[in-house]
Protein backbone atom coordinates (compact mmCIF):
# COMPACT_ATOMS: atom_id res chain seq x y z
CA UNK A 1 0.00 0.00 0.00
CA UNK A 2 1.05 3.80 -0.88
CA UNK A 3 1.56 6.31 2.11
CA UNK A 4 0.58 9.26 0.59
CA UNK A 5 1.80 13.19 1.84
CA UNK A 6 -1.10 15.57 1.73
CA UNK A 7 0.19 18.54 -0.35
CA UNK A 8 -2.27 20.51 1.36
CA UNK A 9 -3.00 22.48 -1.62
CA UNK A 10 -6.81 22.60 -2.23
CA UNK A 11 -7.80 20.79 -5.42
CA UNK A 12 -3.99 19.11 -5.57
CA UNK A 13 -4.88 16.60 -3.36
CA UNK A 14 -7.69 15.48 -5.01
CA UNK A 15 -6.11 15.64 -8.63
CA UNK A 16 -3.68 12.91 -7.10
CA UNK A 17 -6.54 10.76 -5.38
CA UNK A 18 -4.93 11.19 -1.89
CA UNK A 19 -1.77 13.32 -2.12
CA UNK A 20 2.26 12.83 -3.31
CA UNK A 21 3.49 9.09 -2.81
CA UNK A 22 5.82 9.44 0.19
CA UNK A 23 9.59 9.70 -0.34
CA UNK A 24 8.74 10.52 -4.01
CA UNK A 25 10.66 13.45 -6.00
CA UNK A 26 8.40 15.57 -7.66
CA UNK A 27 9.34 18.51 -10.27
CA UNK A 28 7.04 20.91 -11.26
CA UNK A 29 8.02 22.34 -14.40
CA UNK A 30 6.70 25.63 -15.82
CA UNK A 31 7.36 28.80 -17.45
CA UNK A 32 8.32 32.38 -16.17
CA UNK A 33 5.65 33.65 -14.03
CA UNK A 34 3.70 30.45 -13.91
CA UNK A 35 4.10 30.32 -9.74
CA UNK A 36 5.85 27.35 -9.61
CA UNK A 37 8.04 28.73 -6.82
CA UNK A 38 5.15 29.75 -5.06
CA UNK A 39 3.46 26.30 -5.53
CA UNK A 40 6.19 24.96 -4.02
CA UNK A 41 6.23 27.31 -1.17
CA UNK A 42 2.82 26.33 -0.34
CA UNK A 43 4.02 22.68 -0.16
CA UNK A 44 6.42 23.64 2.50
CA UNK A 45 3.87 25.44 4.20
CA UNK A 46 0.81 23.15 4.35
CA UNK A 47 3.23 20.78 5.68
CA UNK A 48 4.78 23.21 8.69
CA UNK A 49 0.87 23.97 9.50
CA UNK A 50 0.66 20.04 9.90
CA UNK A 51 3.45 19.31 11.87
CA UNK A 52 5.53 18.26 9.57
CA UNK A 53 9.30 19.90 9.45
CA UNK A 54 10.26 21.32 5.59
CA UNK A 55 13.63 22.83 4.12
CA UNK A 56 13.32 25.36 1.19
CA UNK A 57 16.42 25.14 -1.05
CA UNK A 58 16.51 28.38 -3.63
CA UNK A 59 19.28 28.22 -5.62
CA UNK A 60 18.50 31.60 -7.10
CA UNK A 61 17.05 33.90 -5.48
CA UNK A 62 17.38 35.21 -1.88
CA UNK A 63 15.81 33.56 1.36
CA UNK A 64 14.75 37.19 2.15
CA UNK A 65 13.31 37.70 -1.46
CA UNK A 66 11.22 34.33 -1.17
CA UNK A 67 9.55 35.35 1.88
CA UNK A 68 8.67 38.91 0.66
CA UNK A 69 7.15 37.12 -2.35
CA UNK A 70 5.25 34.39 -0.43
CA UNK A 71 3.79 37.18 1.77
CA UNK A 72 3.11 39.03 -0.77
CA UNK A 73 0.90 36.53 -2.91
CA UNK A 74 -0.29 34.54 -0.01
CA UNK A 75 -1.58 37.74 3.05
CA UNK A 76 -3.46 34.99 4.75
CA UNK A 77 -0.50 33.52 5.83
CA UNK A 78 0.12 35.24 8.89
CA UNK A 79 1.94 32.68 10.63
CA UNK A 80 4.93 31.93 8.39
CA UNK A 81 7.31 34.41 10.19
CA UNK A 82 6.38 32.07 13.31
CA UNK A 83 6.74 28.83 11.33
CA UNK A 84 10.50 30.12 10.31
CA UNK A 85 11.58 31.04 13.94
CA UNK A 86 10.37 27.54 15.57
CA UNK A 87 12.32 25.65 13.13
CA UNK A 88 9.30 24.22 10.99
CA UNK A 89 10.15 26.25 7.80
CA UNK A 90 14.13 26.26 7.14
CA UNK A 91 14.83 28.35 3.63
CA UNK A 92 18.42 28.02 2.21
CA UNK A 93 19.29 30.56 -0.26
CA UNK A 94 22.32 31.07 -3.12
CA UNK A 95 24.41 32.83 -1.08
CA UNK A 96 24.72 30.00 1.88
CA UNK A 97 25.98 27.87 -1.43
CA UNK A 98 27.57 30.29 -3.55
CA UNK A 99 31.23 30.01 -2.47
CA UNK A 100 30.51 26.40 -3.73
CA UNK A 101 30.04 27.09 -6.99
CA UNK A 102 32.43 29.66 -6.83
CA UNK A 103 35.18 27.31 -5.33
CA UNK A 104 35.82 24.44 -7.70
CA UNK A 105 36.47 24.03 -11.94
CA UNK A 106 33.24 23.12 -14.03
CA UNK A 107 32.95 19.58 -12.89
CA UNK A 108 30.83 17.37 -10.67
CA UNK A 109 32.46 18.77 -7.79
CA UNK A 110 30.67 21.13 -7.29
CA UNK A 111 27.13 19.39 -7.93
CA UNK A 112 28.42 16.96 -4.89
CA UNK A 113 29.09 19.39 -2.55
CA UNK A 114 25.66 21.22 -3.09
CA UNK A 115 24.07 17.54 -2.53
CA UNK A 116 25.77 17.15 0.48
CA UNK A 117 25.40 20.98 1.83
CA UNK A 118 21.15 19.63 1.34
CA UNK A 119 21.80 16.28 2.88
CA UNK A 120 23.32 17.78 6.17
CA UNK A 121 20.50 20.21 6.75
CA UNK A 122 17.89 17.82 5.97
CA UNK A 123 19.43 15.44 8.58
CA UNK A 124 19.68 17.79 11.23
CA UNK A 125 16.10 19.83 10.71
CA UNK A 126 15.03 16.08 10.38
CA UNK A 127 12.48 17.39 7.65
CA UNK A 128 9.91 15.72 6.09
CA UNK A 129 9.35 17.63 3.09
CA UNK A 130 12.52 19.52 1.10
CA UNK A 131 11.58 21.53 -2.06
CA UNK A 132 14.58 22.56 -4.63
CA UNK A 133 14.03 26.00 -6.73
CA UNK A 134 15.12 25.71 -9.00
CA UNK A 135 16.97 22.68 -10.38
CA UNK A 136 17.57 24.53 -13.56
CA UNK A 137 20.40 25.82 -11.66
CA UNK A 138 22.40 22.59 -11.66
CA UNK A 139 23.04 23.05 -15.65
CA UNK A 140 25.37 25.89 -15.04
CA UNK A 141 27.54 23.64 -13.21
CA UNK A 142 27.55 20.50 -15.08
CA UNK A 143 27.80 20.95 -18.97
CA UNK A 144 28.17 17.49 -19.75
CA UNK A 145 24.92 15.94 -20.49
CA UNK A 146 25.83 12.57 -19.18
CA UNK A 147 27.21 13.53 -16.01
CA UNK A 148 24.24 15.68 -15.68
CA UNK A 149 21.68 12.72 -16.07
CA UNK A 150 23.47 10.68 -13.75
CA UNK A 151 23.84 13.41 -11.09
CA UNK A 152 20.03 14.31 -10.90
CA UNK A 153 19.88 10.44 -10.58
CA UNK A 154 21.72 10.20 -7.81
CA UNK A 155 20.21 13.61 -6.31
CA UNK A 156 16.84 11.41 -6.49
CA UNK A 157 18.12 8.34 -4.93
CA UNK A 158 20.03 10.17 -1.95
CA UNK A 159 16.60 12.30 -0.88
CA UNK A 160 14.87 8.93 -1.51
CA UNK A 161 17.18 7.50 0.86
CA UNK A 162 16.36 10.16 3.24
CA UNK A 163 13.14 9.56 3.13
CA UNK A 164 12.50 13.09 1.95
CA UNK A 165 9.04 14.08 -0.14
CA UNK A 166 11.10 16.18 -2.51
CA UNK A 167 9.56 19.06 -4.71
CA UNK A 168 11.78 20.08 -7.62
CA UNK A 169 11.08 23.24 -9.78
CA UNK A 170 12.40 23.84 -13.50
CA UNK A 171 12.14 25.72 -16.34
CA UNK A 172 10.13 24.87 -19.37
CA UNK A 173 11.37 26.84 -22.16
CA UNK A 174 8.30 26.31 -24.20
CA UNK A 175 5.22 26.11 -21.40
CA UNK A 176 2.60 25.40 -24.84
CA UNK A 177 1.89 21.38 -23.98
CA UNK A 178 1.73 20.37 -27.96
CA UNK A 179 5.59 21.77 -27.92
CA UNK A 180 6.40 20.66 -24.71
CA UNK A 181 10.04 18.97 -25.25
CA UNK A 182 11.09 16.01 -22.47
CA UNK A 183 14.18 16.81 -20.48
CA UNK A 184 16.47 14.21 -18.93
CA UNK A 185 14.90 15.19 -14.83
CA UNK A 186 11.59 14.57 -16.32
CA UNK A 187 11.75 10.84 -16.76
CA UNK A 188 14.36 10.70 -13.57
CA UNK A 189 12.08 11.74 -10.88
CA UNK A 190 9.01 10.06 -9.70
CA UNK A 191 6.50 12.35 -10.68
CA UNK A 192 6.12 15.39 -13.04
CA UNK A 193 3.36 18.29 -12.41
CA UNK A 194 3.09 20.97 -15.67
CA UNK A 195 1.92 24.86 -15.15
CA UNK A 196 0.91 26.12 -18.36
CA UNK A 197 -0.21 29.54 -19.28
CA UNK A 198 -1.94 30.12 -22.33
CA UNK A 199 -3.99 33.56 -24.11
CA UNK A 200 -3.02 37.60 -24.17
CA UNK A 201 -1.33 38.88 -21.04
CA UNK A 202 -4.91 40.25 -20.30
CA UNK A 203 -6.40 37.45 -20.98
CA UNK A 204 -3.95 34.69 -19.37
CA UNK A 205 -5.65 31.43 -18.55
CA UNK A 206 -3.62 29.31 -16.02
CA UNK A 207 -3.50 25.42 -15.92
CA UNK A 208 -2.23 22.78 -14.29
CA UNK A 209 -1.69 18.89 -15.34
CA UNK A 210 -0.28 15.78 -13.77
CA UNK A 211 2.07 14.23 -16.16
CA UNK A 212 2.94 11.30 -14.05
CA UNK A 213 3.12 9.77 -10.72
CA UNK A 214 5.35 6.95 -10.79
CA UNK A 215 3.25 3.88 -8.66
CA UNK A 216 0.08 5.78 -8.20
CA UNK A 217 -3.07 6.56 -9.95
CA UNK A 218 -4.10 10.38 -10.49
CA UNK A 219 -5.88 12.56 -12.26
CA UNK A 220 -5.19 13.17 -16.48
CA UNK A 221 -7.09 16.13 -16.43
CA UNK A 222 -5.62 19.62 -17.28
CA UNK A 223 -7.60 22.26 -14.35
CA UNK A 224 -7.39 25.61 -13.98
CA UNK A 225 -6.17 27.38 -11.24
CA UNK A 226 -5.99 30.05 -9.50
CA UNK A 227 -3.26 32.24 -6.94
CA UNK A 228 -5.00 33.39 -4.14
CA UNK A 229 -4.27 35.13 -0.66
CA UNK A 230 -5.29 31.92 1.13
CA UNK A 231 -2.91 30.13 -1.82
CA UNK A 232 -3.76 28.01 -4.51
CA UNK A 233 -7.22 27.14 -5.87
CA UNK A 234 -6.67 24.42 -8.52
CA UNK A 235 -10.58 23.81 -10.10
CA UNK A 236 -10.65 20.00 -11.07
CA UNK A 237 -13.52 17.84 -11.47
CA UNK A 238 -12.00 15.57 -8.93
CA UNK A 239 -11.86 18.58 -6.49
CA UNK A 240 -15.44 19.33 -7.19
CA UNK A 241 -16.71 16.33 -6.81
CA UNK A 242 -14.90 15.66 -3.56
CA UNK A 243 -16.35 18.69 -1.93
Amino acid sequence: MVNLVKSGIEGLDAMLFGGLPKENQVMIGGGPGAGKTLLSFEFIYRGAKAGESGVFFSLEEDPKKIIQNAKAAFPKFTDIDELIGTGKIMIEGKDLLQEVFNKYEQTGLEFGKIVSEMEETIVKTRAARAVVDSSSAFELVIKDPVVYRRSMWSLAANFRRLGVTTVLTSEIHNPDRNKLVFRPEHFIFDGMILMYQSGEAARRIQALEIIKMRGYKHSFVTAPYEITADGFKIFSPEAITRQ
